[in-house]
């Protein structure tokens, strides 16, 4: 049984790419390149219009605004979208707010959610139930990079060891001394 009917290929695929940070641009083209991909991979599958939202390149999914986020829901509200494209489907979003809104706004309108391990139908139990699972360690992955980053500051700054900028007026001098 496909999961991908007449109904979903009427509608817009929609593929999100997004990196976390400026450093992920600038450094690591192979994902960015692998996201675009999903554009062929979308036109494989049957649909003739598959609209590219990037505009969140370079933005954090933990919270900051997203406006090609944004644009995701909205389309999907409107039911235009018969699916969403993303590498891995958690990463579509990284905290359970927005992660549960799409969920939700998918299953209303019956939007598919498509990654590399497989095609999803988040009105259906068990798709719902994996994709909230995705989401949840997506969630806790999140956190605990988050923990474990501000953890080795704090211990880097009782170190003595922690560099930060140099405030206006001031310079480094011998033996890192701000002077």
């Amino acid at each position: 049984m496909t999961r991908i009917t007449a109904d979903h290929l009427a509608r817009s695929a929609y593929v999100y790419i997004r990196q976390s940070t400026p450093d992920q641009l600038a450094n690591n083209s192979e994902s960015r390149r692998r996201q675009y991909a999903l554009k062929t991979h979308a036109r494989a599958l049957g649909w003739e219009n598959v609209v590219v939202i990037d505009d969140d390149l370079g933005r954090s999914g933990g919270g900051t605004a997203r406006p090609g986020f944004e644009r995701l829901l909205a389309a999907i509200g409107s039911g235009g979208a018969g699916a969403v494209f993303a590498l891995e489907a958690s990463r579509l979003a990284r905290n359970g707010r927005d992660w549960h809104t799409l969920l939700e706004f998918c299953a209303l309108v019956g939007s598919l959610i498509i990654d590399e391990d497989g095609i999803y139908d988040s009105r259906l139990v068990n798709d719902r139930l994996l994709l909230g699972m995705k989401g949840t360690f997506s969630e806790l992955e999140l956190s605990t990079l988050r923990q474990r980053s501000q953890e080795a500051l704090r211990l880097k700054a009782a170190r003595g060891e922690l560099h930060t900028t140099v405030a206006i007026g001031y310079r480094r001098g011998a033996n890192d001394r701000l002077e």
